[in-house]
């Protein structure tokens, strides 16, 4: 299968893990913040570790919030959004103030809140409970242990984009998708074989295949 995957550099995480996650099952991904590199690429990841209201400045300070936009919104690229990357397709966030995001799936950033003894962050390993079918989760089993680290968590308004829940002192949205955009809260280069079976799933899905 011939796949040109890019990952997104805009200075925020640690993009190597993923580059590295991907090779480990025989796809080669660009690690860029070339606009033209982006426009080649058949598939686009979006990783991130940090704060929020960083992340879209640098987005925008480097122009890549208009060159995403076409090539995910307008071209319908299939595109994944890592931790970080999956909040930043929220509407907006609350993390250190309030901050617009690329509002490709309708929903807000909030802060873990618990009057239990439950840690903030959320680190370590947690099950992915499915709401529906999807091809990013084909041949993982539901339940599966996936690895987290997040203080804030994706609050969807339209529970139709939902394919998964996490119980971490209630059940907070795991994953998203809406037509070619998917988003995963939890980080697949770090969830072992779980993880590098999802990576390959979304390597898999092409325009025109159904979630």
């Amino acid at each position: 299968m011939s796949a040109k995957i890019v990952i997104v550099d805009y200075g925020m995480g640690n993009l190597r893990s993923v580059q590295k996650a991907f090779e480990k099952i025989g796809f080669p991904a660009v690690i860029s913040s070339d606009s033209s590199k982006i426009k080649q690429a058949s598939h686009i990841v979006l990783p991130g570790v940090g704060a929020f209201g960083d992340a879209i400045k640098n987005l925008q300070k480097l122009g890549l919030v208009e060159v995403l936009n076409e090539e995910v919104l307008q071209n319908k690229k299939p595109f994944l959004g890592i931790c970080l990357g999956m909040q930043l397709l929220a509407n907006k966030s609350y993390e250190l103030g309030e901050h617009s995001g690329l509002g490709w799936i309708d929903g807000e950033v909030v802060r873990f809140k618990f009057d239990t003894n439950l840690k903030i962050p959320h680190v370590g390993w947690n099950n992915v409970n499915y709401t529906k079918a999807s091809v990013l989760f084909d041949g993982i089993k539901d339940g599966s242990d996936f690895y987290f680290v997040h203080s804030y968590y994706f609050s969807a308004n339209d529970k139709t984009n939902v394919l998964s829940y996490t119980d971490y002192g209630f059940d907070f949205v795991s994953s998203v998708a809406k037509d070619n955009i998917f988003g995963v809260q939890f980080h697949p280069e770090k969830s072992q074989d779980n993880g590098l079976k999802l990576l390959e799933n979304f390597i898999k899905y092409k325009k025109g295949f159904s979630l």
